[in-house]
């Protein structure tokens, strides 16, 4: 038996083919026959990254498997000989197969001699290479079984792998692909889990500690009780072959030999709950969804899941570190995190739709029900039920919308819609309405509060009676000069521009009311600002006049890039043309009245919020809104530059009965709106 092996691995060494063929023998030759020699380079999942505006704060990364490949060069020489050292000693010897110690191994394993595996690095790399290629479970299963087949196909694949790469490429994929434990997958990942730093840096004790660990991560795990000192004596056993090998020298092991083993890790947490210390997660949520509702990443949401943790992207959103941070400070310092209502800011540049911040008085963080911090809802019916409400934590898309959150009643806001329509309609921003304290409309209405079956809205104030104009009626928000200007232009012409100015009606109802013509028209109360909408909405919206009527959808994106460098267009400013330039600018002109502005083409004659333009510092335009009992309160505001939307509502519960006050929504808009425009030039709008 002796000599017939010794024999067989003498051929071996002698004639590699011929070994193969032999082994292919007792695998299946047709089975071999049918196996492709060409292995697939298939890249192994990567990590994606996500930065501000800026391209350097890092907001979060997407993973599934934390990893982020680094050419060898940036690997260093230490980590190399490491893995040589731990795994294949001829490495730079065999073609791919050490037909020897196959030989050695099958003479070893039929003997009960103990188990011995004989794959080199490059049949390693084969089998996770293999293992990634797979489309479905059992490929992976069969990439990885213990057989004869499966060590054949390695062989084969790792001879035409050694043809095809230098051994420098197979020893820097191999570094990148291999598991290392604790959620580490490469050397990057591993360099920085373990040790805090660049795989550059890594010295001999720890290539030694990080190369032992491949053979079996949990096994020698070093963080545990168990592994700790299998993984200290695999070390010191690497240690010992790299300077039995010449890597390194006497003197250098030894002090090796006496490095203490760290025992503890740091691994960064995929996703967006991990960065809500800095008050980014509600727009990291945001560019999520919206990564999630791109057809261009994938036929389904999973699929699209899948390409952004392990596609390797480096995306740069539009997040403005100061403008987020600013917007943060006012909202808190207004409102506390732990408090019911929630005042929900959205910053938003005209032009380009970039979302510039996304701020409220949350944390985006998954709620833990034996946290004693977190609340009960502010609904009674809830609150019965033990349900918690969205404070001081959530993750909920309170800003930004959702099918589960459709938003929030706005108020006068909607107002510039009825306008915009009767701008479209030809009438001037002169047009005069008689307009009493309450008035009777044509729109049908079978609520208590109506005047013999018809809507009847009403003033906040008596002194809002009399003969108002665009101008006068939008600065001072009489409601029952917008009603009859909608009756004259048509409930569903108002919906329409809404819609074209990117309101999304999320509840079943709004959308079935504004999907349907007849249903719009008889929308009564929708200028009055009964439709759900979102703080992101709204500013999306009214950037639309800043921008001379150019639409421009709401974006997180600045630029994605791919793992291999390529920039994809995919969510740049994606924009149309609403209404006419003529139309927007002068619904902007009217819309300056509000907010203390004063009119190139008219005049105001009063103000809801007549502080913003004086603390803002530039020509501004906007709008509040209130609804019945002042369940909400809204102001927008804007500049050229960058148009703010805040929301004081209650999330969780809309029959509330707190009172929300402009005194908390409004300075924090305004006063968001001046950080950011503190040193600009100040631009003119267009006159109309």
């Amino acid at each position: 038996m002796c000599g017939l092996f010794a024999a067989l691995t003498v051929a071996a060494a002698a004639f590699p083919a011929v070994a193969i063929a032999g082994l292919a023998a007792k695998a299946g030759a047709e089975e071999l026959g049918e196996m492709p020699s060409e292995l697939t380079a298939q890249s192994s999942p990567q990590v994606s990254r996500i930065f501000a505006s800026d391209g350097k704060t890092q907001i979060a990364i997407m993973y599934d498997e934390f990893r982020s490949d680094v050419p060898l060069a940036k690997i260093s020489q230490n980590m190399q000989d490491a893995i040589v050292a731990a795994e294949d000693h001829k490495f730079f010897e065999h073609n791919g197969v050490d037909l020897k110690g196959v030989a050695r191994a099958f003479v070893n394993n039929n003997q009960g001699g103990g188990k011995q595996g004989a794959s080199t690095l490059t049949m390693q790399y084969v089998r996770m290479a293999l293992a990634y290629n797979a489309t479905d479970p059992q490929e992976v299963v069969d990439a990885t079984k213990d057989t004869v087949e499966r060590k054949v196909s390695e062989m084969k694949y790792a001879v035409q792998v050694e043809k095809d790469l230098t051994k420098q490429q197979i020893l820097e994929r191999y570094l990148n692909m291999a598991p290392f434990g604790n959620g580490a997958y490469g050397i990057n990942a591993a360099s920085q889990v373990y040790f805090g730093k660049r795989p550059a840096d890594l010295t001999v004790a720890e290539s030694a500690l990080l190369a032992g660990m491949v053979k079996a991560p949990t096994a020698f795990d070093p963080t545990t009780e168990s592994g700790y000192p299998q993984a200290l004596d695999r070390r010191d056993y690497i240690i010992g072959n790299m300077r039995d090998l010449g890597m390194i020298t006497e003197d250098e092991a030894a002090t090796a030999e006496k490095t203490k083993v760290k025992r503890t890790t740091e691994r960064p947490t995929s996703g967006c709950a991990s960065v809500s210390k800095n008050h980014w997660g509600f727009f990291c949520d945001y560019f999520y969804r919206w990564w999630l509702s791109q057809d261009d990443f994938g036929a389904t949401s999973y699929d699209r899941e899948r390409l952004l943790k392990e596609g390797g992207y480096r995306i740069v959103t539009t997040l403005d570190v100061k403008a987020q941070s600013d917007a943060r400070k006012e909202v808190t310092s207004r409102q506390s995190d732990s408090n019911p209502n929630a005042l929900m800011l959205a910053a938003v540049e005209p032009n380009t739709g970039a979302v510039r911040a996304l701020a409220t008085n949350r944390k985006f963080k998954i709620d833990n029900a034996d946290d004693p911090q977190n609340k009960l809802s502010s609904n009674p019916a809830q609150a019965a039920e033990g349900i918690r409400g969205t404070f001081p934590n959530t993750t909920n898309p309170i800003i930004t919308g959702s099918t589960g959150v459709p938003g929030y009643q706005a108020g006068s806001v909607f107002k510039m819609f009825t306008m915009v329509a009767a701008l479209e309609a030809g009438m001037g921003l002169d047009t005069t309405i008689n307009s009493p304290n309450k008035y009777k409309s044509q729109y049908l209405d079978s609520s208590s509060e109506s005047c013999d079956g018809y809507y009847c809205p009403s003033n906040a104030s008596a002194s809002e009676a009399g003969s108002f104009n665009m101008w006068t009626g939008f600065g001072r928000s009489v409601n029952t000069y917008f009603i009859p200007l909608q009756e004259r232009v048509g409930a569903e012409k108002v919906v329409d521009v809404a819609k074209r100015f990117g309101i999304h009606f999320r509840s079943s109802e709004d959308a079935r009311r504004a999907n349907d013509k007849d249903s719009a028209h008889e929308w009564g109360a929708f200028s009055l600002g009964v439709s759900a909408s979102t703080p992101l909405d709204i500013a999306s919206a009214y950037a639309t006049l800043a921008a001379d009527g150019k639409y421009c959808a709401p974006t997180p994106i600045q630029q994605i890039t791919t793992a291999d460098g390529t920039k994809i267009d995919t969510g740049k400013s994606d924009c149309v043309q609403a209404t006419s330039k003529d139309v927007a600018r002068k619904a902007l002109d009217a819309a300056r009245c509000p907010v203390g502005d004063r009119a190139q083409l008219g005049s105001c004659g009063g103000s809801t919020a007549p502080q913003v333009r004086d603390v803002v510092g530039h020509p501004v335009f906007g709008k509040t809104g209130t609804t019945d009992n002042d369940k909400t309160a809204a102001l927008v505001a804007g500049t050229r530059s960058l148009v703010v939307a805040g929301y004081l509502a209650n999330p969780d519960w809309a029959g509330h009965t707190d009172r929300m006050s402009h005194g908390i929504v409004n300075p924090a808009v305004y006063e968001t709106l001046a950080d950011y425009m503190e040193g600009k030039d100040v631009e003119e709008f267009p006159t109309p």
